[in-house]
């Protein structure tokens, strides 16, 4: 039987699983905005591309070093979905 209960726990795991795949990808690009940032100040270069080149090589790295996981915890949480389907429906 479906209660609140359930409907907020799902919600909830749903949430975390989409923070813990997000989060080596906002981290990298975090660590390198903050570093591109006290570069610009430090050098009074205020070029807009320099903010942005950097921080996508930096998302792209980090999917290629984290994409093994990233698929890993993905297609475990997808087959506990769906493993536990009958006990949804119930």
């Amino acid at each position: 039987m479906i209660t609140p209960d359930f409907v907020v726990n799902f919600a909830a795991e749903g949430l975390k699983m989409a923070l813990l795949i997000a989060g080596p990808m906002l981290g990298f690009g975090l660590v390198i905005g903050v570093a591109v940032s006290v570069f610009q100040a430090v050098t009074s270069i205020q070029e807009l591309t320099l903010t942005f080149i950097p921080k996508i090589l930096a998302v792209m790295l980090s999917i290629l070093i984290f994409f093994p996981w990233m698929i890993e915890m993905m297609i475990n949480y997808t087959a506990k979905i769906i493993i536990n389907i009958p006990m949804y429906v119930q």
